[in-house]
Order: structure tokens, then C-alpha cells, then sequence
């Protein structure tokens, strides 16, 4: 891989999770629980995929101006959607998550994701959007995954228990009190920092490698 394809990736180049504060706030507000991260994720495939195959299928229907915001009503409209079928499941888990559902069509707006496959064909369409979104999901449920047995010491799923989720096991110690700073957004910023410092790193040393071959 060299460096042009390097700024391509995915992960590693321009379209990075990391690249966007809709995207870093995604990360910081919805990662205090697994179960809600869960939700975003599926929120985040749901609208990032339909939305990109409803666009590539109907693009010649597109007004020339104003296409940014028929897409970003279209994707408003499947995150609406995605909430009804949460409400459904649990009304008090709807609650909980309805703002990172309805923060998911700005950060597909955010990525350009739209533009960039207008001249793609459709099976690529789909593959790209269903990665874009993983991906940050992915790194979302992995944020997940570290502050809520840190900061509340259990892990959930979602449920139809109490704040619509499930908890697998909760630790009621007081010897972890100070862990609770992870449960707060200075908590995941410092996790953040650390995520980023490690990712840049990591890319850095990529770019040079390929630099040195």
C-alpha cells in the first residue's frame, strides 16, 4: 500500500471516523454504554446503507440544487424510521438513544459520502457505505467496551429493562469510585486522546514505511 492509497483507506486515510467533530461527538456521547452504542451502530448501517442505495438508484430524480438537503431529509426520514422500530423494542431505550440516532444523517452528511459514489457502481455503493459504517461503529462498541465496566462496572445489552437495557453483572464497589470519571465526557475525551495519539502513531509509521520502500 503506498501513501495515495494510504490516504484512501478507509480507516487510515481522509474518510477516517476520527476526521469529523459530528463524529468524534458520536463517539464521545454514545459510547457511556454498550447497549447504547449497539443501537448506534445499527442506526449508523441502517441509515449510512439505505440512504447510499436509495441515492444511487433514484440520483437522476435529484434536484442539481439542493441535492445535499433532499439527501439529508431522506436520511432523516430512515433514522426516524430506525427510531420507531427501537420505540417498539423499548420505549425507555428509544428515549436514551434517540439523539445519537438522529446525530447518524449528519455525520453521513459530514463524511461526503453521498458525492463520492455518484459515479460508483451499485454493489460497490453498497460495500462502501456498509464498511464506512462499520467501521466507526466498530471503533464506537470498542470506546463501549472500555467505559462502561471501567466507569459503572457492568455491561449491558439492549433490553426492556431498566433504561431499556439488560446488564450482564454490575459491581457495586466503592474501592473503583475514582473509574467513574470514564462514565462523563472528560472521561472519554482523555480515552479519545489516547485512541487518537495510538491511531496517529500507528499511521505515522505506515507513512513511513512506505516512504523507506
Amino acid at each position: 500500500m503506498n501513501r495515495a492509497e494510504l490516504e484512501k483507506h478507509l480507516f487510515w486515510g481522509k474518510r477516517s471516523p476520527l476526521t469529523t467533530l459530528t463524529g468524534v461527538g458520536i463517539l464521545i456521547i454514545a459510547s457511556g454504554r454498550t447497549a447504547y452504542a449497539l443501537v448506534t451502530l445499527g442506526a449508523l448501517v441502517w441509515v449510512y446503507t439505505l440512504t447510499a442505495l436509495i441515492f444511487c438508484f433514484t440520483k437522476s430524480f435529484f434536484p442539481v440544487k439542493g441535492k445535499e438537503l433532499v439527501v439529508i431529509s431522506l436520511s432523516s426520514v430512515l433514522a426516524g424510521i430506525y427510531l420507531l422500530f427501537v420505540s417498539l423494542l423499548s420505549p425507555l431505550l428509544a428515549l436514551e438513544t434517540s439523539l445519537y440516532i438522529i446525530l447518524t444523517p449528519m455525520y453521513c452528511f459530514s463524511m461526503k459520502l453521498f458525492p463520492r459514489l455518484e459515479h460508483h457502481k451499485t454493489e460497490d455503493v453498497a460495500i462502501i457505505a456498509v464498511l464506512e459504517s462499520l467501521i466507526f461503529g466498530v471503533f464506537l462498541l470498542a470506546l463501549s467496551l472500555i467505559r462502561e465496566p471501567l466507569g459503572y462496572g457492568s455491561l449491558s445489552l439492549p433490553g426492556g429493562g431498566s433504561e431499556g437495557i439488560i446488564k450482564f453483572f454490575t459491581i457495586e464497589d466503592d474501592s473503583v469510585f475514582p473509574l467513574r470519571i470514564f462514565t462523563s465526557s472528560a472521561g472519554a475525551l482523555i480515552l479519545l486522546g489516547y485512541g487518537v495519539a495510538f491511531f496517529n502513531y500507528i499511521r505515522d509509521k505506515k507513512a513511513r514505511e512506505e516512504d523507506e520502500s
